[in-house]
């Protein structure tokens, strides 16, 4: 959990489709996460992807991404 990975110099999050394809997010673009009782993540795009993560998951790894950045910042 919490682990911040980087694409292409874009920071993002890893969350696993029900397929169990993984998939790296941009958690600055997500909008909503919803748990119906899957978990949906809906972005600021409209686009929504089931994810296998529960919702406090999700939440947890921004906030860890959120971290990350700012400490970024600061040691900048």
């Amino acid at each position: 959990i919490g682990r911040l990975l980087e694409a292409g110099g874009i920071a993002v999050i890893k969350v696993t489709r029900l397929d169990g394809k993984v998939m790296y997010i941009n958690p600055q673009l997500i909008e909503s996460i919803e748990s119906t009782p899957d978990t949906v993540i809906t972005f600021t795009s409209g686009k929504k992807h089931l994810v296998q993560e529960d919702a406090e998951t999700i939440v947890e790894q921004i906030y860890t991404y959120r971290r990350n950045i700012n400490f970024r910042v600061l040691e900048g």
